[in-house]
């Protein structure tokens, strides 16, 4: 009989979080990808969602989930590795389209520093079309974890879907 992963476990766990809000109206998914990376042995799961009330498109939410080759290993192999390399990687990404200026940089760190904590890493990265007439751009923002997560921490990915759902409608009030 095959036993599932952490990686297939804790991917089941964050479609049922996101799918049911969803289907509560809540937010739309827009997106996913379920990617095995057959030259690195790794797996990767994004899931893509925007804020139902405004089906705007200027803030949305990924939600990543990664296994790498030593994660899986450990988790099958646990004589030759340490059991506490068998868990995921966890990410948040937000996609914001919005003008191109510095108090707005400032504002959103701001914001997602107050509801994701001040020893959370925000990462901001910045694509500009420079014949764009217009000063837009989209903003690509990294929460950082830098841990590994575990079945037995399940439980989280609800939260971390709510985390989620309110940085969305706290960046869309700063773009209104």
């Amino acid at each position: 009989m095959f036993d599932p992963t952490a990686f297939e476990n804790l991917k089941v766990v964050v479609e049922g979080a996101v799918y049911d809000r969803d289907l509560s109206g809540e937010i739309l998914v827009t997106d996913r990808h379920d990617i095995v990376n057959l030259a690195r042995l790794g797996r990767n799961f994004e899931i893509s969602f925007i804020d139902q009330s405004s089906k705007d498109h200027r803030v949305t939410a990924i939600l990543i989930l990664e296994a790498k080759i030593e994660n899986l290993a450990a988790e099958l192999l646990p004589a030759a590795l340490s059991e506490k390399h068998a868990g995921c990687h966890v990410g948040v990404k937000f996609q914001c389209i919005h003008p191109n200026d510095l108090s707005t940089y400032q504002k959103i760190d701001s914001i997602l520093k107050e509801i994701w904590g001040n020893s959370r890493r925000i990462e901001q990265r910045i694509l500009l079309n420079p014949f764009d007439l217009k000063n837009d751009i989209t903003n690509e923002i990294t929460i950082q974890f830098n841990r590994l997560i575990y079945e037995d921490q399940s439980s989280d990915i609800i939260s971390l879907v709510d985390f989620m759902i309110t940085s969305i409608r706290e960046l869309k009030k700063l773009f209104q």
